[in-house]
């Protein structure tokens, strides 16, 4: 059991290369291979395959299952395996449809997923045995950053709810049970829908009561009244508009601009077994976000693609317009977002930036869901495995950015850049 307060966790170490022979072997093959990247893009994709999987880098497991949630940003990890990149790097992705993230939290830890496409929070959430289940995880990058919503209902649309501020006067003004939904009590809308309701004066755990529902099921528990809100990933939000049962109040990447969301995550253990693999994999997943986001046709091709009953199972039409960026809120305002939904953006909607699972950290105290504070820096250096992600990323082709940790600006006001994490988590009024 790893437990939560300072003293038992081990010091933070510095990120430095580390100097043994497998890991100068796969730079080694791998800045070969891609010395011959311009042969290798004429060869036949098994020949590649072959190129990219020989010598000392070789998978140790060829064949791997990645678990996924019926959303648009499980996009990259269904889309390197549908147009064939993972066989460039000697891999077979299978993935591997959940029905709830409760499900790919279990198979995750019980060894029946060896991959997932999963809520950046949820792995920290484990990690530390937040709600019991603990086992030491990995993050191995980022999978795509904003594109999530948060949703009000029909109901409050018509009390006169357009947004945050109007929904605050409303709740302040009528006392009643307000239920909003999320999809996980750790996951990324949880923390998406307390931070916006918190930076609009109403308390989640005080003002109004929070369930958990899985993301396909947002709009069949809205359409029969079981909520007043939720926030979930596309497509629900955009769905809930189509169904004339819901309006967005809010986009996540409102609440915070190039947000982190989905990440590629696996037990450490996977990762000491499997190093090999494990790198492939990311680097394979990387790839096809960049190739997603090269341009709107790819974007409309994956958006055709995963509509499919085996992924998202819905309209292509349902995912296709926020994933370009183009956004209607179910009240008559329309616009061009130029914060949508990212998949690669030449590296940084993949990097995983230490400070980004930090803040994860910060809400799960801010929330009581911690009830000390963690070291905040050494659990991040223990999670996210940069070093593994620098080496994938020198596989694909991608640049890295300069530093591990990022500044941003939120919806409050508040900046976050992980300097001093414990007085940021005490530092929001509305709090547990």
């Amino acid at each position: 059991m790893k437990p939560a307060c300072p003293s038992a966790l081990p010091p933070a170490v510095a990120q430095e290369p580390v100097a043994d022979p497998q890991r100068r072997r796969w730079l080694g093959n791998t800045a070969r291979a891609m010395a011959g990247a311009g042969l290798l893009g004429l060869a036949d994709p098994l020949v590649r395959a072959g190129a990219w999987a020989a010598g000392s880098d070789a998978p140790e497991k060829r064949e791997v299952r990645i678990g996924f949630i019926p959303l648009t940003d499980c996009a990259s990890v269904v889309m390197a395996s549908v147009l064939g990149i993972d066989q460039k790097y000697g891999v077979k992705i299978v993935p591997s449809k959940e029905a709830s993230w409760a499900a790919v939290r279990e198979k995750l830890v019980n060894d029946e997923l060896d991959f997932a496409h999963v809520l950046y929070g949820l792995v920290y959430g484990v990690h530390l045995g937040v709600g019991g289940l603990q086992k030491d995880m990995a993050v191995l990058m980022g999978l795509n950053q904003n594109g999530q919503s948060i949703t009000l209902s029909a109901k409050l649309r018509e009390a006169g709810v357009r947004d945050g501020a109007t929904l605050a006067a409303l709740v302040a003004k009528e006392k009643r049970d307000y239920t909003f939904a999320h999809t996980f009590p750790t996951g990324t809308h949880a923390m998406w829908l307390y931070y916006w309701l918190g930076a609009h004066g109403i308390d989640p755990l005080r003002d109004a009561r929070t369930i958990t529902v899985p993301p396909p099921q947002m709009v069949a528990n809205m359409r029969v009244g079981n909520m007043d809100g939720f926030c979930v990933g596309e497509p629900w939000g955009a769905r809930a508009i189509m169904d004339g049962i819901g309006f967005t109040a809010a986009t996540t990447q409102a609440v915070w601009a190039d947000h982190p969301e989905k990440v590629l995550g696996t037990t450490a253990e996977f990762v000491e077994r499997h190093p090999n693999t494990a790198r492939a994999v990311t680097a394979a997943v990387i790839e096809a976000g960049k190739w997603i986001d090269a341009s709107p046709e790819n974007r409309r091709k994956t958006a055709e693609t995963i509509a499919a009953r085996s992924y998202v199972n819905t309209a292509a039409g349902a995912i296709v317009d926020r994933m370009l960026g183009r956004y209607e809120d179910g009240l008559g305002g329309k616009w061009e977002d130029e914060h949508g939904m990212r998949f690669h953006a030449d590296g940084a909607a993949n990097f995983p930036y230490l400070s980004d699972g930090m803040w994860f950290l910060t809400q799960h105290k801010r929330w009581g869901l911690l009830k000390s504070h963690p070291d905040y820096l050494a659990v991040a250096r223990q999670v996210n495995r940069i070093e593994l992600y620098k080496q994938a990323a020198q596989a694909a082709g991608v640049a890295l950015p300069t530093q591990e940790m990022r500044r941003s600006t939120l919806v409050d006001g508040v900046v976050w850049d992980g300097s001093d994490p414990a007085a940021y988590a005490d530092g929001f009024k509305v709090k547990a």
